[in-house]
């Protein structure tokens, strides 16, 4: 290889133009995914304080939100629900008139198959307790009591529209039973995406005022992975891959971009990376002290993700970006 003064890189870094023409990285709207929320029972968009932008729509609001976000070629839309009514089974979970299941059906309606309708397959938006599934009178989560009702629910989805079901939970074999659950169902076809590496992480904070799903006792530590392991989520996701995984999600995304690197390279299909509320709010709120350039940071984020191999990024500024990049 030349060396200077014949070789000189930055020539290939003179004007923007040139920058873009040779970047080695680039994000286009179609691998975009918009986290959204819908709530039962409310009148009006409710805005999340410690996200902003971000809001709990009603069915009319999150209409017109995924309308906006498939105008600007964002690829999919990925829905949590709030019901009005919590119990200790999740029953709103697999409700056919539950507020994630009627919302899907007016957006298939809507939408078709302009954006692709993702639905999280959880429990803790739905429980009085809190946790991602059913609670044993010890207070612990009861992996495979937990199973039947995500096999349920992954049915009530799929019947409502939902293209892809995400198994968020972390249960140990989730994805076969959700897989098995939907091709007797007849839902051969729907997409499984597998929560495959999800950490039990710190950066989960603004979501859970935006789900309403906080614990209401203990943590999560016990089914979701432990931040100081890296092995474990290769593993992981070998699991999710043999039990019928279509696609692959690492979730934080920007402290674990090792991770999703390594996740890469190691299998052959889409891998997602999910970039969380507390990623989002400490951009917005570095922002809005003027600490940050924001467009210049939240593009430099995603940049990181989908450097590190992420073929799907799942993030709340989805729309923004890519009527941003629309309009380059």
């Amino acid at each position: 290889m030349s060396s200077f003064p014949v070789a000189r890189p930055r020539r290939l870094r003179r004007t923007p133009a040139l920058r873009r023409m040779v970047a080695e990285t680039r994000i286009s709207p179609a691998e975009l995914v918009l986290p959204m929320f819908v709530k039962e029972g409310i009148a009006e968009a409710n805005p999340v304080s410690s996200m902003p932008g971000v809001y709990q729509h009603t069915r009319d609001s999150l209409r017109k939100a995924v309308h906006e976000a498939a105008e600007a070629g964002v690829g999919g839309i990925i829905l949590f629900g709030i019901p009005e009514v919590k119990d200790g089974t999740g029953a709103g979970a697999d409700d056919p008139n539950g507020i994630v299941q009627v919302a899907l059906r007016d957006l298939h309606s809507d939408v078709g198959d302009a954006i692709v309708l993702m639905a999280d397959l959880c429990m803790c938006e739905y429980t009085d307790h809190g946790h991602c599934g059913i609670v044993t009178p010890a207070g612990e989560v009861d992996n495979d009591a937990t199973l039947e009702r995500y096999a349920s629910i992954a049915g009530a989805q799929a019947a409502a529209g939902a293209a892809v079901v995400a198994p968020s939970g972390m249960m140990d074999g989730q994805v076969g039973v959700i897989r098995a659950a939907l091709d007797q169902a007849g839902y051969s076809e729907t997409t499984v995406l597998g929560y495959s590496a999800k950490y039990a992480s710190a950066f989960y904070g603004p979501f859970r005022e935006a789900a309403e799903g906080a614990p209401q006792f203990g943590d999560r530590s016990t089914h979701q992975q432990d931040p100081a392991n890296a092995d474990e989520s290769l593993r992981e996701v070998f699991m999710d891959l043999e039990e019928g995984a279509d696609m692959v999600m690492v979730k934080p995304a920007g402290a674990y971009l090792d991770v999703i690197r390594r996740v890469r390279d190691a299998v052959d299909v889409p891998v997602a990376a999910y970039q969380v509320s507390g990623e989002y709010a400490m951009i917005e709120a570095a922002a809005e002290k003027g600490w940050v350039d924001r467009d210049r940071v939240i593009n430099e984020s995603l940049i990181a993700i989908r450097r590190a191999g992420a073929d799907i990024i799942l993030t709340y500024w989805a729309t923004e970006v890519a009527q941003r990049l629309n309009n380059r």
